[in-house]
C-alpha cells in the first residue's frame, strides 16, 4: 500500500495537486501568455481551461452544488443508472493498489500520486467524511478520520482537471481482485461536475453532444452534407474498384442500421467505403440513415453526462425502430459500442433495439460467405490494436484476430504484447482523442499514450528499420484520432514508415475480385 495518501500533505501544499504554493508561483512565471489566466495548479496542464480566480459568490455556489451532487451520487434513486456499481467501488476498494500497476497513465507519469487510480476516490471520500459525517464537524477529529479537507474553488478545479487525466480504459478493473472499476469513479466525478456545476470539456459538450443533437452530428455535418458524402463515397468506390455500388440510405426493413462515427466520413472515408464494398459483395442487408444523429454513432455522453448519453442513445434507437431494422450495427468505433451497451442501463426495455458490432459481422462473413480472399495482397507488417471498449467492454478479442489471420500472411502479423483484454489504451480514451485545448496535447503524448507508443515500436521491432510500410489495424475512430496525433508527434512515418487504418480496409484489400484498395507507399 502506498505510504502517501491524500491526507499526508507537503508543507504549503496547494490543494490536491503536485504543487506547493511557492512551486506553483514559480511555474506560472514560465507559462505562455495564453495560459496565464488558466488554473494549472493540479499538474501544470489544462484540459478544461478553468479560470485561475473564482469570485467568492461563485465559489460558494460551486461548493454547495458539488456537495449536493456528491450526495446524489450516493443516492440509489438520484443515481439509479450507476449507483450500485459506484457504491461497490466506494464500499469495497481495499487500497491494495493492484490497479496502480495496471494503469498506463500512473506508470508513464513516473508513479505520481495524483494519477494513482484510487486517488480520486480517496479525495471524494475525504470530502464526504468532512461534510457529511459527524466527526467532520470537529476540527480535532478530522485528521484522525482522514477528513482534513476544506472544499473550495481550487480543489474543485483540481478535481475537475484530475477527472480528465483518466482514459476510463477499465484496465484497473481487470487487475482488481474484486473487479472494481476506478474508471467509473472518474466518469461519475465528470458527471457530477457537468450536471451540477456545468463544468465539462468543451469538445465533449458544446462541440460534442450539444452540437450533435442540434445539427445532426458532433462534427457539425448536416444531413444535406452527409448525403453529399455518400455520393462522394460511391464515386471513390467506382474510381478505386470499378464497382457501381449504390449505398442504401433510409431503406426500411433491412437487417441492419449501420452507424459509423461521423469522423470516419470526414477523416477516413476509406473505412465506410470499404464497408459498402464488403457488404455489397457479401450480400449483407443494411441501410444508413440520413436523419440527424442517425448517421453519427458518436455519443460523448457516455464519458461525462447521463442526460446527454440518454438523449443521443434514444435518438439512435428511435431511428432504428422507424426504419424497422432487425438490429443496430455499430461501425469501427469503440466508444460508440460502449455507449449502446451503457445506454441499456438508462433506457426502458421497450425503447431499446438489438445491436451488434461490425467486428462480429466481418468474422461471420469470412466464416460463412464465399469471398475470394488472398492474404498475399497484404504483404506488409501489420499489428492489431485492441480498442478498450471493443475488447474489455465488448469481449471482442477472438473475432478480429480470426479476420486478421485470414487476410494477412502469418509471417507479416506482429502481435502487440500484452494484447486482447490486457492491451493498453491508445491514450485517447474518454474523449482525449478529440481534445486539444491549451497544453493538453503535450500531456497526452507524453503520458496517456506513452505505453501505446512503446507497444507499437516493440511489435514492429524486427521490421522497424526496413523501408516498408508498417500498418496498425485500428478498428476504432477514437483510437485512430489518437494514433494520427501520436504518429505525427513522434514522426513515426518519417522515421519508420508506420501508418494506421481500419481492419475492414485490410479485408477488402485482400479480395482478389477487385483492384487493390489500400494505397501505401512501398520502396
Amino acid at each position: 500500500m502506498s505510504s502517501v495518501l491524500p491526507g499526508a500533505r507537503r508543507k504549503g501544499q496547494l490543494g490536491i495537486g503536485i504543487f506547493t504554493e511557492d512551486e506553483y508561483l514559480k511555474y506560472k512565471e514560465k507559462v505562455p501568455p495564453t495560459l496565464k489566466d488558466v488554473d494549472l495548479s493540479l499538474d501544470g496542464y489544462s484540459a478544461l481551461g478553468l479560470p485561475e480566480n473564482v469570485p467568492p459568490e461563485k465559489e460558494k455556489e460551486w461548493v454547495d452544488k458539488f456537495l449536493s451532487g456528491l450526495k446524489k451520487l450516493l443516492d440509489p434513486e438520484a443515481n439509479w443508472t450507476f449507483y450500485r456499481v459506484f457504491k461497490a467501488v466506494w464500499d469495497y476498494c481495499a487500497r491494495c493498489h493492484n490497479c496502480s500497476e495496471a494503469c498506463p497513465v500512473y506508470l508513464a507519469s513516473g508513479r505520481k500520486e495524483i494519477y494513482r487510480p484510487t486517488y480520486r476516490l480517496e479525495v471524494l471520500q475525504r470530502i464526504y467524511r468532512r461534510y457529511f459525517k459527524w466527526y467532520g464537524k470537529i476540527p480535532l477529529l478530522r485528521r484522525l478520520f482522514n477528513a482534513d479537507i476544506e472544499l473550495n474553488a481550487r480543489i474543485i478545479k483540481q478535481l475537475a482537471e484530475l477527472s480528465y487525466r483518466c482514459t476510463q480504459c477499465r484496465r484497473c478493473a481487470l487487475y482488481c481482485p474484486l473487479g472494481l472499476d476506478q474508471g467509473l469513479v472518474d466518469r461519475e466525478i465528470r458527471k457530477l461536475l457537468s450536471q451540477e456545476l456545468g463544468i465539462h470539456a468543451k469538445e465533449l459538450h458544446e462541440l460534442g453532444t450539444e452540437q450533435q443533437l442540434r445539427v445532426g452530428s458532433s462534427t457539425g455535418m448536416t444531413p444535406k452534407a452527409f448525403l453529399k458524402i455518400v455520393k462522394f463515397l460511391e464515386e471513390m468506390i467506382r474510381e478505386k474498384t470499378g464497382l457501381n455500388i449504390k449505398i442504401p440510405v433510409d431503406e426500411k426493413g433491412a437487417d441492419y442500421l449501420l452507424i459509423h462515427n461521423a469522423g470516419e466520413y470526414l477523416s477516413w472515408p476509406e473505412n465506410p467505403a470499404a464497408f459498402a464494398i464488403l457488404f455489397e459483395l457479401a450480400g449483407v442487408s443494411y441501410t444508413l440513415s440520413s436523419e440527424p444523429v442517425g448517421y453519427d454513432a458518436v455519443n460523448y455522453g457516455v464519458w461525462y453526462n447521463d442526460i446527454q448519453l440518454v438523449k443521443v442513445a434514444k435518438r439512435h434507437f428511435e431511428i432504428a425502430r422507424k426504419l424497422e431494422v432487425k438490429a443496430l450495427l455499430i461501425g469501427e468505433c469503440g466508444h460508440a459500442w460502449k455507449a449502446v451497451v451503457t445506454a441499456e442501463r438508462a433506457l426502458p426495455k421497450e425503447e431499446r433495439v438489438p445491436f451488434t458490432d461490425v467486428l462480429i459481422v466481418m468474422d461471420d462473413i469470412l466464416r460463412r460467405k464465399k469471398l475470394n480472399i488472398d492474404p498475399e495482397r497484404n504483404k506488409f507488417p501489420v499489428t492489431y490494436h485492441d480498442p478498450c471498449n471493443k475488447a474489455r467492454k465488448g469481449g471482442m478479442v477472438d473475432e478480429p484476430r480470426r479476420v486478421l489471420t485470414k487476410v494477412v500472411p502469418e509471417e507479416y502479423i506482429c502481435w502487440m504484447k500484452p494484447d486482447g483484454f490486457y492491451n493498453y489504451c491508445c491514450g485517447g480514451g474518454s474523449g482525449f482523442a478529440i481534445m486539444h485545448p491549451y497544453n493538453f496535447d503535450e500531456w497526452k503524448m507524453r503520458i496517456s499514450s506513452y505505453y501505446k507508443l512503446r507497444q507499437i515500436l516493440e511489435a514492429f521491432r524486427d521490421w522497424l528499420y526496413k523501408d516498408i510500410p508498417k500498418y496498425i489495424a485500428v478498428p476504432c475512430s477514437n483510437c485512430k484520432g489518437e494514433f494520427r496525433d501520436l504518429i505525427a508527434y513522434y514522426g513515426l512515418w518519417d522515421k519508420y514508415k508506420i501508418t494506421y487504418g481500419g481492419l475492414v480496409e485490410l479485408l477488402v484489400n485482400a479480395i482478389v475480385d477487385i483492384p487493390p484498395f489500400l494505397e501505401l507507399e512501398f520502396h
